[in-house]
This record gives C-alpha cells, structure tokens and sequence, in this order.
C-alpha cells in the first residue's frame, strides 16, 4: 500500500506590537487605559527592583540571583489575567508575575539571602508555589495541581513557567504528557531567551520551535513575541479560555532575550558578543510598551517622572525592611524539606547547629 500523510501540524507567531511600536489595529485585544497602565507600572516596579537587586548582590549585600531584566513582557501580563483561584507555578525568573500575585516585594531578598522567610506568603490560599531552582520539576507540579483543581471541581486552572534550556528535561516531557492524556486545565508558559545559562538556543534543541514540542501531545501551541505583551495577553487569554472550557492544556512559546547575566556567578561575555546584547537591547519590553501608552495617549513625560520616583521610592523602602534587624532562626530551612522527619534530615540540622555552636565559641 502507498504511504499517505495522516496528520499535519503548523506553528503560528503571534506579534501585535513591534519594537518600534508600531501595533496591528486588527490583533489588538484592547486593553482599557486602566488595565495598560497598570501592566506598565508592574513592569516598571519589577525592572526597578532587579536593577536595584542586583546592585546589592554586587555589593556584598545580597546572594546569588537571576535577573530578571528584559522578560517583564511575559510573567506580568499572565498574571494580570489569570483569577484568583489559579495556580502560579514559575521556574526564577517571573519576578514582575510573582509580584501581581500578590508576593511581598521583600520575598525575592530574602529568599536569595538564604532566608526560608523569603518563601512564605501574606495569605496560604495565594497559590503561588516557591521558586523552583531544580530545572523543569515544576512542570509535573503544574500537571497535578491543575489535575486535582479539577477533581475537586474548582473553576481553577494552572499556568506554569520555565526556560527554553529546561525543555530538554524529562521533566518537562513526563509533564507534559501527563497533562495532556488527562486534559489537565494547565497553561505551559516556555520563556525562551535564547540562552540556557551559555548554550544558546540553537545548540540547545534541533527542534525548529520550541512550541513544537507541545505537538507531540496533542496541545495547543503557539509562539509569540514575548517582549510584545499584547502578543502575551492574547496567547494567554486563548489558552486559559480552553483550559476552562475543560479543552486541556496548551503551550505557549515567548520569544524573548535574556539581557543580563544567567546569573549573578555567570559572565555572559565569555560566551555572547556585545553585538547580539546591543540588539537584543532595541527590542527590550519597556521600550515599545512606554511607547504604546504615549500614542494611545495614556502617557507622557511627566507621568514617567512621577513613576520612576514613586518604583524608587517603594524598593529603596523594602531594602531598609530587607536589611532590618531578623531574629530568625539561622537553622529554620531543615524544618521545610519534608511535611514529617526525615533521618538524614535531622542528622544534618543536627550537623548544621553542632558547627553553628563551635563558630560562637
């Protein structure tokens, strides 16, 4: 018999606002001048606290961290649209996103200072989970909180983050399966920047897109510009709405640039040319976003001003905070490994507290 084709599958790019800001009338989801002026001052807080980060970390002020700088675009407008009762499940670099969610700004410092404080939250029903350093097990997390949601019957869904390096987990395949052959209500955000730590992108994967990867099961995909976050709005907007509709889960790949270092221990310039960063810097999200506000005429130099001053003035408040007086307890992280006690748990926090004891001496 003659072979014949059996399926066909085609990848689509969403972009609505350009790096020049120029926007496509006919993509565009309209935001109102509340809801985009609201989404620019998230990005502005997140980009301000970063930078302020990571001067700190340069000053021996705080730990090692993952800027976040350049991906405002993605986390924030998810997070804006998600409800009250959906799962955040991010990877470490949805700072903006975390902070819509409602996770005090003071979080992200404690946390990279190697306080457990870092990771509790205001309210437990925030449903934000912890950072997730391990590459790519959030993404099996994700699948089994949007699995359960539905089991109990809650009008809940799950989205979920991580970079385009995790999507060579098998993490990330498991999950994704799984997802899939239950019709989990999950989101799979993959926050492509073209680095994974300093493998780029087109060493990483042979996988012409990265949204492809969701093919293999039978998802939903689609690739945006993921500095656009109109582009973002729209993506997320159609896969929540499917995800509700008890339709399953979809991929969403964001093409994006990491702009700063993998990590505060990384020097990117070992490995990418000035060039390729000076580009990149051109199409960053704040750029084509202030200019979308000023054309919609929702924005102006005045109102920037004031911005910049009021981001400044909050973070330069939460680092007085960060840098309080703490009584805590050096050894509170062994009591957050496991809901019971574990032996080689206990031996090691004994460890911890018997060289804590020697160092006072």
């Amino acid at each position: 018999m003659p072979r014949k084709p059996i399926a066909k599958f085609t990848v689509e790019h969403l972009q609505i606002l350009d790096e020049k800001g120029k926007l496509d009338a006919k993509l565009d989801p309209k935001l109102s001048e509340k809801e985009a002026v609201t989404m620019y001052r998230w990005m502005r807080l997140a980009r301000e606290l970063d930078e302020r980060m990571l001067k700190l970390q340069r000053q021996g002020r705080l730990g090692t961290f993952p800027p976040n700088t350049g991906q405002e675009a993605i986390s924030i407008p998810i997070a804006l649209r998600m409800q009250e009762k959906d799962w955040f499940v991010g990877a470490f670099r949805e700072l903006g996103g975390r902070l819509v969610r409602g996770e005090p700004l003071t979080a992200t410092l404690y946390y990279y200072n190697g306080w457990e404080e870092g990771n509790i939250l205001p309210q437990k029903e925030m449903r934000i989970i912890p950072t997730s350093v391990v590459i790519g097990c959030q993404i099996e997390h994700a699948a089994g909180l949007a699995y359960a949601a539905r089991y109990k019957g809650e009008d809940a869904a799950a989205v979920c983050f991580i970079g385009d390096g995790g999507t060579s987990e098998g993490d990330f395949h498991e999950g994704l399966n799984f997802a899939a052959a239950w019709k989990a209500p999950v989101v799979y955000v993959v926050q492509n920047n073209q680095w994974a730590i300093s493998i780029p992108r087109s060493d990483q994967t042979a996988s012409q897109t990265i949204a492809q990867k969701g093919i293999a099961y039978d998802m939903p995909v689609i690739q945006v510009d993921g500095n656009d976050p109109l582009a973002v709005t729209v993506a997320i907007d159609e896969a929540l709405a499917r995800a509700r509709a008890g339709e399953g889960p979809s991929l969403i790949e964001a093409v994006t640039y990491r702009l700063m270092m993998h990590t505060t221990a990384d020097d990117p310039t070992k490995y990418r040319g000035k060039a390729e960063e000076d580009d990149a810097w051109k199409k960053e999200p704040l750029i084509r976003t202030r200019m979308y506000l000023d054309k919609k005429g929702y924005w102006d130099d005045a109102k920037e001003e004031a911005l910049l001053a009021e981001v400044k003035a909050q973070v330069e408040a939460v680092v007085k905070e960060f840098e309080s007086a703490k009584d805590w307890q050096q050894d509170e992280p062994f009591r957050h490994v496991y809901g019971t006690e574990h032996a080689n748990i206990t031996e090691q926090h004994q460890d911890f507290l018997a060289n804590v004891a020697r160092e006072a001496k």
